[in-house]
């Protein structure tokens, strides 16, 4: 089979594809024919070594694939070869097959492509665990995401209003705000023209927002929770703008909110009947057209070095894909 290789940790540029054994399964396993494999942020930090997980080299990077089973491992009984699939794991995705565990798979709805599918789990499983699991968030309440024309981010604007939130998406460009307002933004923020706290500060009367959704980091971190109202909930989800943010402390003393930590892979590992519980109920919503996943842009395999360069210079919009 063929395969996306990082042998070594670096930039997209080191990577290569190559001819591989193809897979068996384990007790317990399946080995899934990928059509799509969706491609995330953290790939680029898996590459470079930098995530939380540091798979033995070489490895393919992405974990987030749609398919169909291959073969089955001993003790499989919930999937047959010929299932269509949604698939994820830490790694070994950008490869034409993927090692999974069964207890994980999710069946793929009638009607839903790959493509579709495998830019789904990632992004609206975190942004679902943040907000109804972490934030607690509340109809009427106002919900500030962050880089919000990127994947998760228009998945948090889908689910906040899915919930009953008013939603205000920042992002650095017009074109991006535009695809926020398609999908459901009730308020922009152009924060590479506009200053983020006044704007903040009008669009909720000096209040300040309940909830804010942070995948970015960087500056803008610390002018968001400042922003946040008495009781409100500042969610890290991550650090796309390479900078970790130290943040004040007397800040949610002051404020009476609290910095909620949200890692959507470690929660689907401790907690995996609550994140099938929530995947269920997003396919539930992706079934009514609720949600409308969007991706801008697909690769062939030999293109993962460029979709991974593109998400790691944030200029993607939604999701990039890539198809075997």
């Amino acid at each position: 089979m063929k395969a996306v290789l990082c042998k070594e940790y670096g930039p997209p540029e080191k990577l290569s594809v190559e001819e591989v054994p193809d897979l068996t399964p384990g007790k317990g396993q399946v080995v899934v024919a990928v059509k799509a494999c969706g491609v995330n942020f953290p790939d680029t930090l898996i590459i470079q070594g930098k995530y939380q997980f540091k798979p033995p080299l070489p490895f393919s990077p992405g974990g987030e694939v749609a398919g169909v089973v291959k073969s089955v491992g001993e003790g499989v009984t919930n999937v047959k070869p010929g299932d269509p699939v949604i698939a994820f794991a830490s790694w070994g995705g950008f490869a034409e097959e993927m090692v999974a565990e069964a207890a994980q798979l999710i069946p793929i709805p009638p009607g839903l492509d790959f493509p579709t599918a495998s830019a789904f789990v990632l992004t609206y499983g975190t942004s679902i665990h943040a907000l109804k699991d972490r934030a607690q968030i509340q109809p009427g309440e106002t919900l500030l995401v962050l880089g919000a024309a990127g994947g998760v981010g228009l998945s948090a604007i889908e689910i906040g209003k899915i919930l009953g939130a008013r939603v205000i998406a920042a992002a650095s460009s017009q074109e991006k705000l535009d695809v926020c307002r398609e999908h459901g933004a009730d308020d922009l923020i152009n924060y590479a023209t506009e200053d983020l706290k006044e704007r903040l500060k009008e669009l909720t009367n000096g209040k300040g927002v309940d909830v804010v959704y942070d995948p970015v980091g960087g500056s803008y971190s610390e002018v968001a929770l400042r922003n946040t109202a008495w009781n409100g909930r500042y969610l890290v989800i991550g650090f796309t703008a390479g900078d970790i943010p130290r943040i004040p402390l007397n800040l949610p003393l002051l404020k009476g909110c609290s910095i909620v930590g949200v890692f959507w892979g470690a929660f689907a590992g401790r907690n995996p009947g609550g994140n099938r519980r929530n995947l269920l109920e997003l396919l539930g919503w992706l079934r009514e057209g609720k949600l409308k996943p969007y991706i801008s842009a697909t690769y062939p395999l030999e293109g993962a070095a460029q979709a991974l360069q593109e998400i790691m210079d944030r200029k993607v919009k939604g999701k990039v894909v890539l198809l075997t």
